[in-house]
C-alpha cells in the first residue's frame, strides 16, 4: 500500500495537475496576509476556511489522476480496501503539505502579531496550536468532500464538479451563525468563529468541533466506500 500511495503522489505531481491548486493556494494566502497583521488564532482560523474548497479540489484531482484501468488493476492486486486507502492517503499527504504551507506563510508577510495590550487574545503559541487544529479539521472535511466528488463515485466530470462546488458553498452557508442545520456540513465556519473570538475557545468548544468533524467525516467516508464498491 505504501508503494501504491507513493506512486499516486508521484504521478499527481509529475502530471502537472498539482500546479493549479498550488497557484490558487498562493493567491489566497497572499490576499489573506497582504493586508496587515492579526492574531495567530484568528488568522489561521480564516486561513482554514479559505483553503477548505481548494483542499477538497486537490483531493478530487488526486483521486481522479489514476486511469480507471490502472485503478482496477491495483484493486485486484492489493485488494479494494488497501487500494481505496492508498488513494485517500496520497490525497491526505498532499493536502497536508498545503496546510503546512499555510501555517508557515504568514511569517514572511509578518501577518501574525502578538496579543494587544489589555486584550484577552491568546498568546502566539496558543494561537499557532489552535491554527494547527483548525487546518487539521479542514483537511479531514475536505478529504471527505473531495472523495465524494471523485470520478470513481460520480462517474462523470460534471456531477463531480457539482458535488464539489455545492459542498464547498454549503459548508460556508450552512455554517453561518444562526444556521438551523449546521450539522449537515463540516464545522469550518464554526471553527473560524471560535478562533476569531476575543479569547481562546474552551476545551468543551474544541472537543465539540472535533467530534462534529469526526462524525461528519465518518458518515461521508461510509457513503464514499459504499458508492465506490458499487461503481468500481
Amino acid at each position: 500500500m505504501i508503494a501504491l500511495t507513493r506512486m499516486r503522489v508521484t504521478g499527481f505531481v509529475r502530471s502537472g495537475r498539482a500546479l493549479p491548486p498550488l497557484i490558487a493556494v498562493l493567491a489566497v494566502l497572499s490576499l489573506l496576509y497582504g493586508g496587515g497583521a492579526s492574531s495567530a488564532s484568528s488568522a489561521y482560523g480564516y486561513s482554514a476556511v479559505m483553503l477548505f474548497p481548494i483542499l477538497a479540489w486537490l483531493v478530487k484531482l488526486v483521486l481522479d489522476t489514476e486511469p480507471d484501468v490502472q485503478r482496477r488493476l491495483a484493486r485486484l492486486t492489493v485488494g479494494p480496501v488497501r487500494e481505496a486507502t492508498a488513494g485517500l492517503l496520497a490525497a491526505a499527504l498532499l493536502a497536508g503539505g498545503v496546510c503546512l504551507l499555510a501555517m508557515v506563510a504568514p511569517w514572511p508577510f509578518r501577518g501574525i502579531r502578538g496579543p494587544l495590550a489589555g486584550s484577552t487574545e491568546p498568546p502566539v503559541l496558543t494561537g499557532v496550536l489552535l491554527g494547527v487544529l483548525a487546518h487539521l479539521l479542514a483537511l479531514l472535511g475536505a478529504l471527505a468532500l473531495g472523495a465524494l466528488a471523485a470520478r470513481v463515485v460520480t462517474r462523470r466530470v460534471l456531477p463531480g464538479v457539482v458535488v464539489l462546488v455545492t459542498g464547498s458553498v454549503l459548508a460556508i452557508v450552512l455554517g453561518l451563525r444562526g444556521s438551523v442545520v449546521p450539522w449537515l456540513v463540516p464545522p469550518v465556519m464554526s471553527t473560524a468563529r471560535a478562533l476569531g473570538a476575543e479569547s481562546a475557545p474552551d476545551a468543551g468548544t474544541l472537543a465539540g468541533l472535533v467530534v462534529h468533524t469526526l462524525l461528519w467525516c465518518a458518515v461521508a467516508f461510509a457513503i464514499y466506500g459504499r458508492l465506490r464498491r458499487g461503481r468500481s
